[in-house]
């Protein structure tokens, strides 16, 4: 096996375990709990509570189709979470928004996912640096993809 091979075997392995432990469903069903609402509902709301933002480019961010969105988004409109209102940009177009509800919920949601699981806080600080640094490699601007 090529050194080629080698490193990409590895660099499967690698994104799999990270993969495993970013897509922890624990983490996932406290949202969820603490929301009352399902993930992918939470994460349309903390998408639009960045900033507003067209349903198309949202569709596109959630990878959605369009027809599924306005569904959901009918249904967090319903909870008060959004609203929708003309784009001032392109009247023809609808921005989606967040509302006070729906930033606080987006917030709550934010605060479960940032809290690093114990397994990585378990961690030696050497081993931690050196995960930020690798990560940070690949995450550069620039990289491969």
């Amino acid at each position: 096996m090529s050194s080629a091979d080698d490193n990409s075997a590895v660099a499967r392995e690698v994104w799999q375990l990270m993969s495993d432990l970013v897509l922890d469903n624990q983490r996932r069903r406290k949202v969820t709990e603490v929301t009352g609402m399902s993930f992918g509902r939470t994460r349309a709301v903390r998408r639009v509570a960045k900033r507003s933002m067209q349903m198309g480019e949202l569709a596109d961010l959630l990878g959605m189709e369009r027809p599924n969105l306005t569904t959901l988004i009918n249904d967090l409109e319903e909870k008060g979470l959004v609203i929708r209102k003309a784009d001032p940009r392109d009247r023809r177009s609808r921005l989606v928004e967040a509302t006070a509800k729906g930033k606080r919920v987006a917030r709550k949601a934010e605060a479960i996912l940032k809290e690093p699981p114990d397994r990585l806080v378990g961690l030696d600080v050497e081993d931690l640096e050196t995960l930020r640094r690798c990560l940070a490699e690949a995450s550069a601007p620039g990289g491969s993809e």
